[in-house]
């Protein structure tokens, strides 16, 4: 059952408990199960999570060896040719996969089309949960839970079981360790868009040129490089593409509409 004071135990409040965190996400999570953690904070980045002192969390308090195989976080193929990352880029809800699939509580057609050939070897398991957390500025993080056996590909009962509970301590976890461990966004804080340079950007995101803007919306072509730049420089970008960049990071335009 999930309890506040676990939810309380596995939050981050300054780099000096994040020890203290992790080790309570481990002793909490072995109390549901034989599982073993695998935290990432950003899976674009190769950087480890790390405690005050810098020991990477994954083998001083998640228990993964020195073994090759183990040492996962060194592996720079994960981020691109894993189906466990790739399928947390389109799904926010925690799920369970294996080589015959991807099952969660709500069907999405995204999931359904991910590549799971050879899905041990590059997965590194056999199966797992795993719950994705999806950040400010376009950040992804995510938890994988695998069996402690490691032979065992079926995890629908412990996900049944589990898996929403696993998806909560591992999104407090997450999130907030980025802000206290993390260099800050190169995004101005107190930026503001108006409804028309949000409404040229969203055109500029799905590749219209100034012009085309100009005739859908109604103003001249001048208007509506006026209102691009003045984006621009409300979000500290150095060009058009940076620009919808970070705006689409604040959730101003969707690039998926």
């Amino acid at each position: 059952m999930l309890k506040v004071d676990n939810i309380t135990a596995v939050r981050i409040a300054d780099a000096q408990s994040v020890r203290p965190a992790a080790e309570a996400f481990r002793r909490i999570v072995e109390e549901l199960g034989d599982f073993r953690i695998a935290a990432c904070h950003n899976i674009a980045m190769k950087e480890p999570m790390v405690d005050a002192t810098g020991a990477i969390l994954a083998s001083d308090v998640f228990g993964w060896t020195s073994h090759q195989n183990d040492r996962w976080w060194q592996n720079s193929r994960i981020a691109l040719d894993s189906p466990l990352p790739a399928a947390c880029r389109y799904t926010s809800e925690p799920f369970w996969c294996n080589a015959h699939g991807i099952h969660s509580h709500q069907r999405t057609a995204f999931l359904e089309k991910i590549d799971l050939t050879k899905f041990e070897a590059r997965a590194l398991t056999k199966a797992a949960i795993v719950a994705p957390v999806h950040l400010p500025f376009g950040q992804v993080g995510a938890v994988s839970f695998s069996p402690g056996d490691p032979e065992c590909d079926d995890m629908s009962e412990a996900y049944a079981a589990f898996g929403d509970e696993l998806g909560i301590y591992a999104r407090t976890f997450i999130a907030s360790y980025v802000p206290v461990m993390c260099r800050a966004q190169r995004v101005p804080a107190a930026s503001h868009l108006s409804k028309r340079e949000v409404e040229c950007l969203r055109w500029a995101a799905i590749g219209k040129t100034d012009f085309e803007i100009s005739t859908i919306i109604e103003r001249s072509r001048a208007t509506v490089r006026f209102h691009i730049h003045n984006a621009s420089l409300k979000l500290d970008a150095v060009n058009r593409s940076q620009t919808v960049f970070k705006a689409a990071q604040l959730g101003y335009i969707g690039l998926n509409s």
